[in-house]
């Protein structure tokens, strides 16, 4: 996968948490209690959801572990054969998926770790767990044998901690049909607005520019990037410019059949500059957001969004 792919799939990724952490040069965890909550379902139906839309968006197979754990979601990705698949190994059937696996296939034991095991008779996973943990921790050390324990147990405490993220972040929509509404089309740029501020924000980071993508009918597509006044990961900031760049393209009856919208130039928060403002209604717009954050933080992510992004249903005839 080249790494424009690889950025892809961890934009994709972000559509259902907020808590992603990159894996360099191909994996990524996901932590999806939100989305399960969110969508009623379960980690594996999501996983089936990530996986259909990273072959439908980006022509992309991916390899998806469902674990509980860290070490035990990577160890379930590992053993799925071909470019694409899913593997769910849930709680009361993490020792029945572990036992009979050889032991160098336990998630972080190097070779050499591996081959001393199999000097003392410990030839898979299971067996680590049928002999006392001191037997294990005098064979490869204290610290990294009561690791190595714990793991061949299905147990890692580990977080998923968003990290290594790429320099810029991107959302996309792809209307149903050819689009000539013009009010349909900005409502659906602020439903983008709003995806990428809660990105942002989710990733601790700020844009420093806009980059607005519009794909027409026949192929054809107009793009154009301007800058932020200062660095921002709010949705009235961002909707702003994002609303001057649709300006700027100057659309009439045009037949869009997509659009794309880009932070680019990103920054940690901490680096944005947060001015005092005698202005009550921005402080109370930002005081909102950061509620409809932690909202769609707990619930899942969309759960809170401006009525505008919602489409209505045709009237009855």
């Amino acid at each position: 996968m080249s790494e424009e792919g690889y950025r892809a799939v961890l934009e994709l990724l972000r559509e259902f948490s907020p808590l992603v952490q990159a894996l360099p040069p191909r994996a990524a965890l996901v932590q999806a209690r939100g989305a399960q909550r969110y969508f009623g379902v379960d980690a594996e139906r999501i996983a089936e959801v990530i996986r259909l839309r990273a072959v439908a968006r980006l022509g992309t197979d991916v390899r998806i572990g469902v674990a509980g754990t860290w070490a035990v979601a990577a160890m379930a990705s590992a053993r799925i054969p071909g470019p694409g698949g899913i593997l769910a190994v849930p709680g009361e059937r993490v020792a029945e998926f572990l036992g009979p696996l050889p032991v160098e296939e336990l998630y972080g034991l190097g070779s050499r770790q591996a081959e001393a095991l199999r000097g003392y008779g410990l030839h898979t996973v299971g067996a680590l767990t049928e002999v006392p943990p001191g037997v294990v921790e005098r064979i490869l050390g204290r610290r990294a044998g009561r690791v190595v324990v714990e793991r061949a147990r299905g147990i890692d405490p580990r977080p998923v901690t968003p990290r290594d993220l790429p320099s810029s972040a991107a959302v996309r929509s792809r209307f149903a049909r050819e689009e000539l509404d013009g009010p349909h089309a900005r409502a659906e740029l602020l439903g983008l607005v709003v995806r990428l501020g809660a990105t942002l924000r989710g990733r601790r980071q700020a844009a420093r520019a806009l980059t607005l993508t519009l794909r027409f009918a026949g192929g054809t597509r107009w793009e154009k990037t301007r800058r932020l006044p200062e660095p921002s990961a709010h949705d009235e900031d961002l909707r702003t410019l994002a609303y001057r760049l649709m300006d700027a393209a100057g659309l009439q009856r045009a037949r869009l059949t997509g659009m794309v919208l880009r932070a680019e130039d990103l920054t940690g928060a901490e680096r944005a500059a947060r001015q005092l403002t005698l202005d009550p209604v921005r402080e109370a717009r930002l005081t909102v957001e950061a509620a409809i954050d932690r909202a769609n933080a707990r619930f899942g992510p969309g759960t809170v969004r401006p009525a505008a992004t919602f489409r209505r249903a045709p009237a009855a005839a």
